[in-house]
């Protein structure tokens, strides 16, 4: 038998307990109401005997005597009209039974706690309820009859039998125990089935988690059927398991293409560097040329290890950036100014327009540059010979400054497009890069409490709008501002 443990075991332990006590104590309750109840109403009937036609019906017929109260005790049992329920006494002073209602002569002194108790009670009133010597459960009620000088003549004793009362007590008790016992089942049913439709799939969670977590991102949660949390879950997970599966493609292509970014600039140091060896002094020309590659190749390398570190820096908050007061706009024209030649040696043409006017912000200068140089790199690496790379900036606010870079390019698709800025995603793995470059700079930009924004259309191009926060700036030349505002509006 299979041990019950976990969730089951809770609810065995935290809910059903509480269920089980709540039955039982409601069928307890159930059962001393109905025994009162019954009790009560007995009770009640035999009140109805009593009272003032007792009194009444004895001063009538004489109670002053011993002999006369006889005779007054069987015309009231006579008269009275619920014999056939229940045993009437008629019983003196001495506690002897001078007249019964059943016929039979009580010979001996019955034990009668009930008269004692009423002969000396204030009520005149006394009820028992125990057992006769022949074993039956009777309750006897007991009151006193008053001569007229108000002296105890005697008593009336009411004996109901509690046999049948009993049974009915039981049978219902029966009853209750029978629905309480349905009541316990089905809710054992319905609560096992219930955790085992949780416990169940949390199983299957657990057992499909391990199997993630020793490397098999092949396994699903199949056949959740609940269309609810339960089913949410197993559905967030599936997708979990999906996106960790497209991170691991991503991963492996990324080895595989920083290990192909790698070994390209390292078989082209490594050939001229034994070409070199070759040649040694023999040829000036050759060794220039084989030396402007080697350092071009090494400085690519340098790029791509620095670009990996920042990365890292990033990824685990460890970039510290060095602030101090810089000119952005005049970091985006050396930049324009650095790829211009570039540009036109692939044939792209390069339009840029700019206020000429300071923008000052607190910043890293080499990180901002940074964020330049990627962005342009993409808009000519992606671009096509005799395409334009059209660059924008203006400062929209006093406090903000915007910079657009769009070119005419490949374009991203619409599905790709909000993806690009994720770690190692490349649109197109044909093309050198590591694919980290824009996650890197789109950082670097939120660091500077800017944003990075790309918009695209494949096969049309891509625009790139860089915002950043600047301090407020002053004119106090009204024709700069003359100037400026013409040079906008055109």
């Amino acid at each position: 038998m299979k041990k019950i443990g976990g969730i089951t075991k809770r609810w065995l332990k935290d809910i059903f307990s509480v269920i089980l006590v709540l039955v039982l104590s409601v069928s307890v309750a159930a059962c001393l109401f109905i025994k009162a109840y019954y009790y009560t109403s007995i009770k009640n009937v035999l009140e109805t005997n009593s009272g003032e036609l007792i009194t009444t019906f004895f001063n009538i017929y004489g109670a002053n005597s011993e002999d006369g109260f006889a005779v007054a005790g069987r015309e009231f049992i006579e008269n009275c009209g619920m014999l056939d329920l229940m045993e009437i006494w008629i019983v003196d002073n001495s506690g002897n039974v001078l007249v019964s209602s059943s016929g039979f002569e009580v010979s001996a002194q019955p034990n009668m706690p009930d008269f004692i108790e009423a002969m000396n009670s204030p009520s005149g009133k006394a009820t028992w309820i125990g057992t006769f010597g022949s074993g039956e459960k009777v309750m006897a009620m007991t009151e006193s009859v008053l001569n007229t000088d108000g002296t105890a003549a005697g008593a009336i004793r009411y004996i109901v039998s509690l046999e049948d009362v009993d049974s009915q007590i039981g049978f219902s008790c029966l009853i209750i125990g029978l629905i309480a016992a349905v009541i316990i089942v089905v809710s054992t049913v319905l609560g096992l089935a219930f955790t085992r439709s949780i416990v169940r799939p949390l199983r299957n969670i657990g057992n499909v988690a391990g199997e993630v977590a020793d490397g098999d991102l092949s396994v699903r949660i199949e056949n959740y059927k609940y269309d609810d949390e339960m089913g949410e879950l197993c559905g967030k997970i599936n997708n979990m398991i999906e996106e960790l599966n497209a991170a691991d493609r991503l991963k492996n292509d990324f080895i595989s293409t920083i290990s192909h970014e790698l070994r390209t600039p390292l078989t082209s140091i490594k050939g001229w560097g034994e070409t070199l060896m070759q040649v040694g002094d023999t040829d000036p020309a050759l060794t220039k040329r084989g030396m402007t590659v080697i350092i071009g190749e090494a400085s690519r390398l340098s790029g791509m290890v620095e670009e990996l570190l920042d990365f890292s820096k990033i990824q685990s908050n460890r970039m510290n950036l060095q602030l101090k007061k810089i000119d952005v706009l005049a970091e985006l024209d050396e930049t324009v100014f650095t790829f211009r030649e570039r540009a036109i040696k692939e044939g792209i043409e390069i339009i840029y327009n700019a206020p000429e006017l300071p923008a000052p912000m607190e910043a890293d200068e080499d990180r901002i540059r940074q964020v330049f140089i990627n962005v342009f790199d993409n808009a000519i690496k992606y671009n096509y010979h005799g395409g334009r790379v059209v660059v924008l900036a203006q400062i929209t606010s006093p406090t903000v400054l915007e910079i657009s870079i769009s070119d005419t390019g490949r374009g991203i698709s619409a599905e790709n497009l909000p993806r690009v800025k994720e770690k190692f995603y490349k649109t197109d793995n044909t093309v050198a890069g590591s694919g980290i470059g824009l996650a890197v700079a789109d950082e670097i930009v939120k660091l500077h409490g800017g944003t990075l924004n790309i918009d695209s259309i494949l096969n049309e191009g891509t625009t790139v709008t860089i915002t950043l926060p600047i301090e407020a700036v002053s004119y106090t030349d009204e024709k700069e501002v003359q100037d400026e505002e013409e040079k906008n509006s055109n």
